[in-house]
């Protein structure tokens, strides 16, 4: 059964509650292989995310260093 992802947050929340209970050892045995997969779901989520944001500033980054160039060289 896999959970639908709604977000970055939320699934970085969510990822949070499960290292948690693993560290404080609150997980039943019987769970512990759904939460181990579902941690792996997310983190793969939060990573994919992450690169998709990092393309999408390095985009704008360049838009704008453009614009700049752009403007410095009309006033020459």
């Amino acid at each position: 059964m896999t959970k639908k992802t709604e977000g970055y947050q939320a699934s970085y929340d969510e990822l949070q509650k499960i290292l948690q209970a693993l560290e404080q050892g609150d997980i039943d045995v019987d769970d512990l292989s759904e939460k181990v997969k579902r941690a792996g779901e997310l983190i793969e989520f939060c990573q994919k995310r992450l690169r998709e944001t990092e393309v999408q500033v390095k985009k704008v980054m360049e838009k704008f260093e453009k614009s700049i160039g752009d403007e410095n060289g009309d006033d020459s």
